[in-house]
């Protein structure tokens, strides 16, 4: 982090995150931010603001040469203890959303009021039910009613990093495995065949599996393949003839999902017999790096940013898909995002602020 703050913003920006963290936004409950947030933005005379369902984008429109998406969730998940409101000693705030992302969001906001006039055009996108299945994402929404307000050179999401670049993003997806067998009485078990044991070859083949670790543009990125759910039985007294085992693959951006997919059932061929079947309940796709755009290489390079791959996936891969350079960059720590004593510090957002200020105003 750099030693010292060269543009200082204009408002206490860990005043205003606790202020946002005071205001529940709840997957699907998003409302009551959005309003404020919208009252803020309508009231700037060189943003152009539209709201679509409880997702809101504000962007400039001065033909500049390059376009800057900076792009933050407004709900979080569900209090923890008693996390639902703030709490700060003038240095860190604590709460629920704080780290992920409110955070992020009171930096965007106030970057949003006060840099009138970028040298680059910017789209500052403040999108609902990130924390909850993709289908419901605000981001979906927003392509399916207005595309062209998510169009640009760059985006770059205000996820928790420490206020470190983390390139791109690993894929993710989940199959179930279902593993056959013959019910019998357990008093004559010879006479079936259990499926909840065969799933003992399942978990021996994961419990061994050595995850790649593929190093892509100078990031070194990790896999992993861990089952998360288990299924079965019948009675007590039954041999079971069904288990169903869910895995789930995080895989790196050297991989389609299509290689991907076809690497675990790889994995699990050993265990599988006739009539067994692997089937993809969900999937999301990776993000490459891309971090010799310009844009992204002048902000790493001016604010000497830490730069790492992003281990999990993020909406930088809804990006990604559409052919815009993506990356994470947010004041919040990742590690304690959800937890009972999520926090954020002062000194984060406001190096967050500078960054992200510079790049606005200076460009390339």
């Amino acid at each position: 982090m750099a030693d010292r703050l060269l543009v200082t913003p204009s408002t206490d920006l860990l005043a205003l995150t606790a202020s946002l963290v005071d205001i529940p936004s709840v997957s699907h409950h998003e409302q009551q931010i959005v309003a404020l947030l919208e009252a803020e933005l309508r009231s700037v005379p060189w943003l152009e603001t539209v709201r679509i369902g409880d997702n809101l984008v504000a962007r400039t429109q001065l033909g500049r040469h390059y376009r800057v998406i900076l792009g933050g969730h407004t709900d979080t998940v569900p209090a923890n203890g008693d996390n639902g409101s703030s709490s700060s000693d003038g240095s860190t705030v604590w709460g629920v959303g704080s780290a992920d992302m409110k955070g992020g969001i009171a930096v965007m906001l106030e970057l949003a009021r006060t840099v009138a006039a970028p040298a680059v055009d910017v789209t500052y996108v403040f999108y609902a039910r990130e924390e909850v299945a993709l289908v419901h994402s605000g981001l979906r929404e927003i392509e399916r009613e207005r595309p062209d307000l998510l169009e640009g050179d760059i985006a770059i999401l205000g996820e928790p990093t420490g206020a470190a670049l983390e390139a791109g993003c690993q894929g993710t997806m989940r199959l179930r495995v279902t593993l056959l067998g013959a019910r019998a009485h357990t008093a004559r078990a010879w006479m079936g065949r259990n499926a909840i044991h065969r799933l003992g070859n399942v978990l021996s083949l994961l419990g061994t599996y050595v995850p790649r670790r593929p190093v892509i543009d100078g990031c070194e990125y990790h896999e992993g393949l861990q089952a998360v759910f288990v299924e079965g039985g019948t009675a007590g007294n039954v041999v079971p003839d069904r288990a169903v085992l869910t895995v789930n693959h995080r895989f790196a951006p050297d991989r389609m999902s299509a290689e991907a997919e076809r690497h675990v059932r790889e994995v699990l061929a050993p265990a599988l017999d006739e009539g067994d079947f692997v089937e993809v309940v969900d999937v999301a796709s990776a993000a490459r790096p891309h971090l010799t755009h310009p844009l992204l290489a002048a902000f790493c390079g001016r604010n000497d940013l830490s730069v790492r791959a992003k281990l999990g996936w993020t909406d930088v891969a809804f990006f990604a898909e559409r052919g815009i350079p993506a990356a994470n960059f947010g004041p919040g720590d990742a590690e304690i995002s959800h937890t009972a004593g999520e926090y954020i510090e002062r000194e984060f957002l406001e190096f967050a602020y500078q960054a992200l200020r510079d790049l606005l105003t200076v460009g390339v």
